[in-house]
């Protein structure tokens, strides 16, 4: 979501993340039951020119019901939200983005994190306040990696830096055509959040937060403590026929790691 100010973060840790153990599948491939759509400048639940569809076991964002876009940025949201866990799926653009689109939305898609109840957004709201793990493609002969941060309405920590800007770099490669990404997230209650993109970490931050400065983020804080240590998760619809599948969970540190949020 809207264009990238660079910064590279690079990481040269690992983490051990092949054992199957503890996976849940939170789609099942056959419906959005147990997900619920957000379109900007309409009610929650109402699933705008049925641009999120289930179709043989894919979880797609499709535009083919669009004269033409006009800001009806979407999020489908989780039932339940979520602290302590690992998320994984894999992803892919397909075909061409839809007429009246921003330029920075071409092959630009994504998942939010720490995501404010979709219920507490705004009829007009484009973005939730979130931690949005960022998909991006190829445009053109330059590098555009993926599994990058972006922050509406938060900030995060990187090397005890306070980061601000709105979009961070991640150390990925850039992917071009149509192929399937691997795009995992590590979410720990201390804070630390990891990318991992094809199994291998390129990004890492802590400390995410509400930004005090931000409308939406404002109405939120009030009393409470700005550090997120969870929320609800969102697929993203921004414009560019997206296709989703094998989303899945599991729970860190023997902990259920659904529901309430302390």
């Amino acid at each position: 979501m809207f264009k990238i100010v660079g910064v590279v973060a690079c990481l040269s840790t690992s983490i051990g993340l092949q054992a199957d153990e503890g996976w849940q599948a939170i789609f099942d491939g056959k419906s959005l039951e147990g997900w619920t759509p957000k379109f900007a400048g309409y009610p929650l639940g109402v699933n705008f020119k049925d641009t999120f569809r289930v179709e043989d076991g894919v979880l797609k964002v499709s535009y083919d019901q669009y004269d033409r876009f006009n800001g009806e940025f979407g999020h489908l949201f989780y039932k339940l939200p979520l602290s302590n866990y690992r998320l994984r799926m894999e992803y892919r653009f397909l075909g061409e983005q839809t007429s009246g689109a921003p330029d920075w939305a071409f092959r630009n898609n994504g998942v939010m994190l720490h995501a404010q109840a979709p219920g507490s957004m705004t009829l007009d709201q484009l973005f939730p306040v979130s931690i949005e793990l960022q998909f991006l493609g190829q445009v053109g002969e330059g590098a555009r990696p993926t599994g990058n941060l972006c922050t509406p309405g938060t900030h995060v920590v990187i090397d005890d830096k306070l980061v601000t800007q709105h979009c961070v770099f991640s150390s990925s490669p850039t992917y071009a055509g149509d192929g399937w990404v691997s795009l995992e997230v590590e979410v720990r209650e201390n804070g630390e959040i990891t990318h991992i993109v094809n199994g291998a970490p390129v990004l890492k931050y802590q400390k995410p937060q509400l930004d005090p400065g931000d409308p939406d983020a404002k109405r939120l804080l009030g009393e409470n403590n700005p550090f997120l240590k969870g929320g609800y998760i969102a697929l993203q619809a921004e414009s560019h026929p997206t296709e989703f599948r094998n989303i899945q969970v599991q729970c860190l540190d023997g902990k259920d790691c659904f529901g309430a949020i302390e």
